[in-house]
Parts: C-alpha cells; structure tokens; sequence
C-alpha cells in the first residue's frame, strides 16, 4: 500500500506541477486540462495517507503537505468557474429587445451521423446565430435541412476535422473565411447585424490542439489565439470570439489571450459549463467558449443534452449593452504579455508586427 500511494501521491503531484512550465510541449500542456480529476485524485491521496499513512514518517508527512498544497493550488486555479466568485459578465436587468443575440456553438464530431437530436435543439431554441465545427461535406449537406430558417450562411466543409460553417437569421456583412496559421485549418470573421441595427463582429475559431497526431507543441494553437486577441484589441470593435479552443478556460494560454483581446468570460462566477467529453462524464473540461466584449451583458448561458458528438453544445444568449462597460472590468494586458505573444507568433514563423491571415479566395 505503501508503495502505491507513494506512486499515485507523485503522479498527481507532478502533474500539478508541469503546468508551470510555459513550455508548449503537447504533454506538459495536456496538464492544463483535468484540474478538477487531479484535484479529485489528491483528495483520494489525502484520505489514503489519514486511513494508512503513519505520520511520523518524514515521507508521508513531506507527501502530506505536498498533496495539500498541490490541492490548495488547483483548487485556486478552478475557483473563478464556480458560484463561489463573482460574475466577471453581469445579469442583464431588462428585457433584451432588438439587442438580443443568441448563439449556439457546438462541434458536431466529423464521424457523427447522428443530426436528429441537435437539429432539433436546434429548432426548439431557435439561436440567432450556430456556428458548428469539424463539418464536413456530408454534415454541409444535413445542415441544409435547417436551411429555411437560416438565410445567411457561411460554409466551409473539409475532411480533416476542421471544416466549418456559420448559419444566421441575422444579416452577415462581410463575412469571410480565413486561414491565420495553415492553409487546412480555418477561421470565420463577419459583422453581424443586431435586429437593433447595430453590428457586432464575430469570430469563428477552432485551432488545432496540442496532442499526438495534431500538433506537437501547442504553439500553432497559442499563435492562432493571439492573432485573434490582438485582432480584437486593435479593432476596438464589439466582438464575440467563440468556437473549440481546443483549450480550457483557466491555462495560461486562455488567460493570456483574453488580456490580449480584453475578452470577458460568461462562465466566471456561474461554473464550467464543462463541454467535452461528452460521452465520459469523469473526464471533462470547458473546451468550448465564448467570450464577449464589455459592451455585453449576460441572459443566460447553458449546456445542452448530448445528441451523438463528443461535444456537448453549448447556448448563451447576450444582449449588446454599450452602458455596461463602465461597470464591468475587462481583463488587462502588460507588456510582458506582448513580449510572449511576440515570441510565439516568432516561433510560428509570423512577424509580430504584420497583421495575420489572409481571406480564402
């Protein structure tokens, strides 16, 4: 027993601690992900040492604190995405009229055949705006069934999990579809125009994870967000990115590039709103997001039922309020943050000080 705890003690310990790496290795960063199942695993540890452990050896003491205090540190990290904190993007306190906006994200799982179920999510909730990832030709095809209802559309099927399309009762203004780091993996900006008239800009991402058979290192992934989040920042526009991150929404990365773009995220204050896995409910994380300007207040945000993906999707309803900016406080950058922004766009091979992307034509 002892011998085992020891071993599940340093597993759990040192996955805490590799995080603090800023290294972009894929299997430091996949540290990043099950906070909440290493935070559960040092419990376990913590019960085992009181059951079993005699705390008058010096190295079930030093594994005591140390399980503590790894404990204490992810607990920290999870904090911010439960009830117990403030909301960071505050309750709209009045009927939303024509400056409602309604949107659902989902990432549909390219070799799902199963479209029943989230079209009719879909029609029950009637969002203004499904911006739907991994779609390939045949999901383009399905999705036409919804056609009627959407007559604005945006739609980039492939066949490498990266497809994407956009479809809205709103008007788009603009809208292209764009390729920031590599030709095979794309991204979708548009205005969007409010019932009000008023126009907001929406960002369509899903860049390409760090993991085994994808991406070595998570640096295309980094170098796509902080394109996006300097985009934003110099645009000064009102702005909505959503999409798979193919991130979470406490790493380092997330963090940074919401200082980068001064993004708020809905979900401080109210909880995860965990999206993946679908399928396996002691392994999941917020991997799907949406971040707003401060010019947005919140009427509701949830998950919806599974429906056959990996995915759970995920709705949020917001209302464009341009009055809530004085009473909200948007996350701030630094200048070492555009010092490690620079490095990664460097690393990628993108000058830091030349605009990134270029519209597919």
């Amino acid at each position: 027993m002892t011998i085992v705890l020891y071993c599940l003690g340093l597993v759990f310990i040192v996955a805490t601690l590799l995080p603090l790496s800023r290294h972009e290795a894929w299997w430091i960063r996949a540290c990043d992900f099950p906070r909440l199942q290493i935070g559960a695993g040092l419990v376990l540890v913590l019960g085992l040492l009181v059951a079993f452990g005699d705390f008058g050896d010096p190295a079930h003491q030093l594994l005591g604190i140390a399980s503590l205090a790894c404990l204490g540190y992810q607990l920290a990290v999870i904090l911010p995405y439960t009830p117990l904190w403030p909301v960071e993007l505050v309750a709209a306190r009045t009927p939303p009229g024509e400056r409602l906006l309604s949107l659902l994200v989902v990432n549909v799982l390219m070799t799902n055949r199963r479209t029943e179920r989230l079209f009719g999510l879909i029609r029950t909730h009637a969002p203004d705006l499904v911006l739907a990832v991994e779609i390939d030709g045949w999901w383009a095809g399905r999705f036409e069934e919804l056609a009627d209802g959407y007559p604005c559309r945006v739609v980039h099927p492939l066949d490498n999990t990266y497809g994407m399309l956009l479809y809205a009762q709103l008007e788009l203004i603009a809208p292209e579809v764009r390729f920031l780091l590599k030709e095979d993996i794309p991204s979708i900006r548009t205005r969007v125009r409010l019932r009000s008239g008023e126009t907001v800009v929406l960002h369509g991402v899903h860049p390409e994870p760090p993991a085994p058979g994808e991406a070595d290192t998570s640096l295309p992934r980094d170098a796509e967000l902080v394109l996006v989040g300097r985009e934003v920042a110099q645009s000064g526009r009102t702005s909505i990115v959503a999409g798979d991150l193919n991130d979470v929404a406490w790493s380092h990365t997330t963090r940074l590039f919401r200082r980068l773009s001064r993004l708020l995220d809905p979900r401080i204050g109210r909880g995860m709103f965990n999206t993946f896995h679908a399928r396996y409910w002691p392994l999941r994380w917020p991997l799907d997001h949406v971040f707003v300007s401060d010019d947005f207040v919140l009427e509701s945000i949830r998950r919806l039922p599974a429906f056959g993906s990996d995915h759970f999707p995920i709705l949020i309803r917001l209302v464009y309020a341009p009055k809530a900016a004085v009473v909200q406080e948007a996350p701030e950058d630094d200048a070492e943050d555009h010092a490690e922004a620079a490095r990664k766009l460097e690393q990628v091979g993108i000058d830091p000080g030349a605009p990134g992307g270029q519209p597919a034509h």
